[in-house]
């Protein structure tokens, strides 16, 4: 179908009014709130976009050679492993990400859920919601004091630890691309991440290189007792290994956002597990982050397009 404006494809089934207001210049069209590797594809053979903005769904090589026009992708966040990469290197094709939009909204959800495991805050309303009491035989975690270990010093991981410093916890940091880092981050290798932390949360993101970081080794070299976050990747953790180290205790509790294969569907080995509380993929998700985003997200796409 040919149009007298090139056209942005929105892998979603909405876009902020002020990202859209950036956007005058061409036709946005929608892929749907849950597009299919095939819906992509065949979106891209109808409208031939210049650009891609991605919110959900994968886009692979089929999906940009039936877009010969196709000149950047450009993701409605920060994590680009939705996107074939190399296979967008080898048509000229940019990728970028609108890096550090959601940083102030994934680090708070990070936060809830490290607070939530730590207090066990879904165990206890369930529990007074069934009618006890709890208050002579419950005992939480107090955070200060404690140490966490962040995988991943990247503006949401810088966000996070600024906030866990500042309730007096210490403070370790692995990243290789990381530079300068404030003073309350010390820098670390993995090891002393597993070996040391009370708490660890993921930050970075899903690589070849990293995937399954915490695996059945990684956890049985951790503290016993040890709280795991995770509101990057789903891929960053070998799930079955986590649910093993939850039942034997060798893993406290897990606050997790991402999962190995998203949207999780019943049953998954988590659902049932009081020691594991389970949000679906919203860290980076507010009103706020919504705009940022999309807003990001439709500059970044311009100035490949303007040059």
């Amino acid at each position: 179908m040919s149009t007298k404006k090139p056209v942005f494809l929105v892998t979603g089934n909405d876009l902020a009014e002020p990202a859209l207001a950036l956007l005058g210049d061409y036709e946005v069209v929608y892929a749907g709130k849950a597009p299919t590797d095939g819906d992509i594809v065949a979106l891209c053979q109808r409208h031939d976009p210049v650009a891609i903005i991605v919110r959900y769904g994968k886009v692979d090589a089929a999906a940009m050679d039936a877009a010969p026009r196709l000149k950047v992708i450009s993701k409605h966040g920060s994590g680009t492993d939705t996107i074939d990469k190399a296979a967008a290197a080898a048509r000229g094709v940019q990728v970028l990400a609108a890096a550090g939009a959601n940083a102030a909204a994934v680090a708070e959800h990070a936060l809830a859920l490290l607070l939530a495991c730590a207090k066990s805050v879904t165990a206890l309303d369930a529990r007074m919601h069934a009618g006890h009491w709890d208050k002579s035989t419950h005992k939480s975690v107090e955070l200060e004091g404690r140490t966490v270990g962040l995988v991943g010093l990247g503006a949401i991981g810088l966000r996070f630890a600024r906030m866990a410093d500042a309730m007096g916890m210490r403070v370790l940091g692995f990243d290789p691309y990381a530079s300068q880092l404030p003073g309350y981050v010390q820098r670390v290798e993995l090891a002393a991440i597993w070996r040391e932390s009370d708490a660890i949360s993921l930050h970075c993101p899903l690589t070849a290189d990293n995937a399954r970081l915490l695996n059945a080794q990684t956890l049985a070299a951790c503290k016993r007792g040890v709280i795991v976050v995770n509101t990057a990747r789903g891929g960053l953790i070998d799930e079955a290994a986590l649910l093993d180290a939850i039942r034997s205790g060798q893993v406290a509790a897990a606050g997790l956002d991402s999962f190995a294969v998203e949207p999780m569907t019943a049953p998954h080995p988590f659902h049932g597990e009081p020691r594991i509380t389970l949000s679906p993929h919203i860290g980076g998700v507010t009103a706020d982050a919504y705009v940022k985003m999309g807003v990001g997200a439709a500059r970044n796409a311009l100035a490949v397009l303007n040059g």
